[in-house]
């Protein structure tokens, strides 16, 4: 995670959203007497938060049992299916 200071961002803004874009990497930016802020690409934001969704409550108890479930041996393997020779859904 890159970081830099808010000073630093006013003044080359373009390229260090370019770099975000093109690196997927977020960017931690600093300001004196202030709490660090994070810029990240959108797409990563929404799957931060559907993870984070998934990981609360009722979601998150059932997730986490049936993890440990297939952790202990449970649950059933199945081939994939490749895509191209799969049943049509058409």
């Amino acid at each position: 995670m890159r970081v830099i200071s808010a000073s630093d961002l006013r003044s080359n803004l373009a390229a260090a959203l370019d770099a975000i874009e093109s690196d997927a990497e977020n960017l931690v930016v600093t300001r004196s007497g202030h709490e660090d802020v994070v810029i990240m690409l959108k797409r990563d934001y929404d799957a931060w938060r559907e993870t984070d969704y998934l990981s609360r409550g009722a979601n998150g108890l059932e997730l986490r049992r049936r993890i440990a479930e297939m952790d202990a041996g449970g649950g059933v393997v199945h081939d994939l299916i490749d895509g191209d020779t799969g049943p049509s859904l058409a």
